[in-house]
């Protein structure tokens, strides 16, 4: 089954600058966000890619919009099945829209209502099965076989990777124009298709790669140690969408000998980011998108660096969360 959901080609650097350029005209030209508070907490520079600001409130837009595009233009499907925990299958759903494709989502049991909300209501039809991405791999092959649309795998497929490495490519770009080349880029790691662009897109620039995962979700972490995929079961994280069970064939491909390194982060350093986030950039993150900072807050306490860039990958945030989140790191004194 998995051979089956491997898209047949590879990616590289050109492909994600094409992605970027095609791009341009399509999605929101997110900003790259500084603040001088922030700086002064981690010590370094932070250049922040605010994508919780993109269509669909994550970066997964930029992938989903340009492999649906490719879809349609190919042809012989009346839809596409995408599985996720949650802002992949809303990016397809959303992207689908806009061709004229019907687009059916699997989502794990415990998907956050807003996001079953959100696909529902631009259309899309979601199924729900399981906790792990195994399960939902089950459902979208069945789904398959009896429709015949295409699958738009949310890690191994290279016009995602692509599309998604379009933002570090944006973020490295702007931060060049103001006169910077960073030291590092930081991204958050669920399936590794982010991470995978990222360091494609940085590829011959000197800037490193770091990904960025929760404790007890480290697959890429763990598999990178082994030379091997390593699946991992999920351990209970705020961060919801950075639980993918076993990191992407395509994206481990890519990334073994070009990541600097995998910074693992507790739900403690999540929280503090997603509170930091919202008091000095006035930007709401969800705590996967606010996992890129709480790592980019780690990673500059080594003392190593002198400009990090951070991409905050996404806002579809619950309230409910947001609000505990504040109250408790407000109560600790969490602005510094």
């Amino acid at each position: 089954m998995a051979n089956r959901l491997l898209a047949h080609k590879g990616v590289g650097r050109d492909d994600v600058e094409a992605a970027a350029w095609w791009l341009r005209d399509r999605v929101v030209d997110t900003p790259l966000v500084r603040s001088a508070t922030l700086d002064q907490i981690a010590g370094v520079r932070l250049w922040l890619k605010a994508e919780n600001l993109q269509t669909g409130g994550s970066y997964k837009f930029r992938g989903a919009l340009r492999a649906v595009d490719q879809i349609a233009k190919q042809g012989g499907h009346r839809g596409v099945i995408a599985q996720s925990t949650g802002n992949h299958a809303l990016a397809v759903a959303m992207a689908a829209e806009r061709y004229g494709l019907t687009a059916t989502t699997v989502l794990p049991v415990d998907a956050p209502a807003s996001k079953v909300a959100s696909i529902e209501g631009c259309g899309g039809r979601v199924e729900l099965a399981g906790t792990t991405a195994e399960e939902r791999l089950e459902v979208v092959e069945r789904l398959r076989a009896a429709s015949g649309d295409a699958v738009l795998d949310a890690y191994d497929h290279p016009d995602v990777i692509a599309g998604q490495g379009s933002a570090t490519w944006e973020l490295v770009e702007e931060a060049g124009r103001r006169g910077t080349r960073l030291d590092a880029v930081v991204v958050p790691v669920g399936g590794g298709g982010g991470v995978a662009g990222a360091c494609l897109a940085v590829q011959g620039s000197g800037t490193a790669v770091y990904g960025v995962e929760p404790v007890g979700c480290d697959s890429l972490g763990q598999s990178l140690a082994a030379g091997r995929r390593i699946s991992v079961p999920p351990a209970p994280t705020l961060a919801d969408g950075l639980r993918p069970s076993l990191v992407g064939r395509l994206p481990f491909e890519i990334v073994r000998d070009r990541i600097a390194g995998v910074v693992r982060v507790d739900d403690g350093d999540i929280g503090r980011a997603v509170f930091l986030g919202l008091f000095h950039t006035k930007l709401l993150l969800e705590p996967s998108g606010a996992a890129g900072l709480a790592g980019a807050l780690r990673l500059a306490a080594s003392g190593s660096f002198t400009d990090i860039g951070v991409v905050l990958t996404g806002g579809n945030a619950e309230a409910a969360v947001i609000a505990r989140l504040v109250a408790e790191h407000g109560a600790k004194g969490a602005t510094s």
